[in-house]
């Protein structure tokens, strides 16, 4: 299962099923699971872990040094979960020490070709990243986020859960969790709810209309801030994804998008 044209270092370790194409290069203490494929001319730098049944294709690069001019070659590391797709030309890089030391990416994501995660980031699961859509370093992405092509993600931002950004956005500030951003005028602009992503997941009626009650309250009745959480915890109840909306707004660190 391992082309003969194939570089790899002994100290790695692969699973007995793991196929490698030619010309691929793995480095120093890198662990790849089961049932996972290596395209051609791929490299998995060092401090690698790659879990079972990823599909990792032709000329990607996981796991190299960050793109991070205070690195010095210290152990950091790249740790990949399951069942990931991982297209052509996408870029992994690992951590830094001046950040968390590794970046991680769940399990049943999407990478399309030329996407691009810098160091420190944390991804969570079933995320998809389109063509050429780029994360700048500590960023999070948590469960069920779509980027579109050429998105850009800057330094330290989060994406809450089953949220959206559209081909082109640029997201400098927290985008909370359930909505969709586009571009504006330099920052995200928030457009509504992702209606379309929330009823394909299984969301009820009900949470979706207390939702948009919610977005209306936050973003389209000119209150401040604080007061449309206060007309929200007065007005709604019994939702746990308001909860979820509310206390990720009320921990960003960033800023929110705005509408």
């Amino acid at each position: 299962m391992i082309h003969p044209t194939a570089v790899i270092d002994p100290t790695a370790t692969l699973a007995s099923d793991v196929e490698i194409a030619p010309y691929v290069i793995i480095g120093k203490h890198v662990t790849i699971g089961r049932g996972t494929s290596i395209g051609a001319h791929t490299v998995i730098g060092d401090w690698t872990e790659i879990g079972e049944n990823n599909q990792i294709y032709h000329l990607a690069s996981v796991g190299p040094a960050p793109q991070d001019l205070k690195y010095r070659g210290e152990e950091c590391w790249t740790r990949i979960g399951n069942s990931n797709i991982i297209r052509e030309f996408a870029t992994i890089h690992r951590g830094t020490v001046t950040g968390i030391s590794e970046t991680v990416v769940g399990d049943n994501n999407l990478f399309m070709a030329y996407s691009h995660v810098a160091h420190d980031c944390r991804i969570g699961n079933s995320v998809v990243m389109a063509n050429a859509a780029t994360l700048a370093g500590h960023v999070t992405i948590e469960d069920h986020v779509i980027l579109g092509g050429l998105v850009a993600v800057h330094q330290f931002v989060t994406i809450g859960a089953h949220a959206m950004a559209g081909g082109g956005t640029l997201v400098g500030l927290d985008l909370p969790p359930y909505l969709i951003a586009t571009p504006g005028t330099g920052d995200a602009k928030l457009r509504g709810l992702n209606l379309v992503g929330l009823k394909r997941r299984g969301f009820s009626d009900d949470s979706i209309f207390k939702l948009k009650k919610a977005y209306k309250a936050l973003f389209m009745a000119g209150l401040k801030l604080a007061d449309a959480i206060e007309r929200i915890n007065a007005e709604i109840s019994d939702c746990p994804e308001v909860d979820y909306l509310l206390a990720f707004i009320k921990r960003s660190e960033r800023g929110i998008c705005r509408g």
